[in-house]
């Protein structure tokens, strides 16, 4: 299963009021272990950040000048997340975002692009109802070092965000089909070596520790006062039943 973390900076809150994206930071999860294969790419978006943006992320128009626009990196980007689940907290944000650029060169939305969509901020709340479920909230909850974090970096935070979401759906390896499926030379050397051709090899116990055991056993019923040991009793039980069975 192939999971694209993402999360965009911007230069304000509006797409549809001509905002545009200044960073994109992509983080691949494969069969839920993070990768190194990352898509992280700042672009020009024509015009100045909002003072109030500006002070979140620290990208200036200076800093951005000579970065590729939009239109450079959108096929790249549309190939990094196809046909791949995409993460994202507060997922409306960020599709809006996104598909106002790819609609801008005809390109197809994100819907269409990735297998779907699955909003972390939606699950946190599910999980945590009523309490804050900001990026850095859930880090200190679930642990996650992220006193790195002085500004906001779409990589940095989908970095974060990959950590924090593996948290949060921990126990879903275990239903992950291609984990119990057989490799072929598995299956083959399964086919040829059945379990009822192999010998077991049982140990029997020497008396050294037979003795060791029973001294273990005495020092347990010294501990309850006298009452019979639960691993004697059973014992005595099953020497019984054979008793039995041999006087029918």
């Amino acid at each position: 299963m192939r999971q694209i973390v993402l999360d965009t900076e911007t230069t304000g809150l509006y797409a549809n009021d001509g905002d545009r994206i200044i960073e994109i930071g992509c983080v691949e999860v494969l069969n839920r272990r993070v990768t190194d294969h990352h898509f992280h790419q700042y672009i020009n978006p024509e015009r100045d950040s909002h003072p109030d943006a500006l002070a979140v992320h620290g990208l200036t128009t200076e800093f951005l000048s000579d970065k590729p626009k939009f239109a450079e990196i959108a096929q790249a980007f549309c190939d990094f997340i196809k046909g791949a689940e995409l993460v994202i907290h507060n997922a409306p944000f960020d599709v809006g975002f996104l598909n106002a650029e790819l609609a801008r060169l005809n390109l197809p939305p994100v819907e269409e692009l990735a297998s779907c969509i699955t909003d972390s901020l939606l699950k946190a709340r599910d999980m945590f109802p009523g309490r804050r479920n900001s990026l850095d909230a859930l880090c200190e909850r679930f642990e996650i070092d992220n006193t790195h974090r002085t500004l906001h970096g779409a990589l940095l935070d989908a970095e974060l965000l990959a950590e924090v979401y593996l948290a949060m759906t921990r126990g879903q390896e275990t239903l992950e089909i291609e984990k119990l499926t057989l490799s072929a030379a598995e299956e083959e050397a399964r086919k040829n070596h059945p379990l009822s051709s192999l010998r077991i090899l049982v140990l029997a116990p020497t008396e050294e520790e037979l003795q060791k055991h029973e001294e273990v056993l005495d020092d347990i019923e010294k501990g309850n006062k006298g009452a019979p040991c639960v691993w004697r009793m059973e014992a005595v039980a099953g020497t019984g039943a054979s008793e039995m069975k041999e006087a029918s």
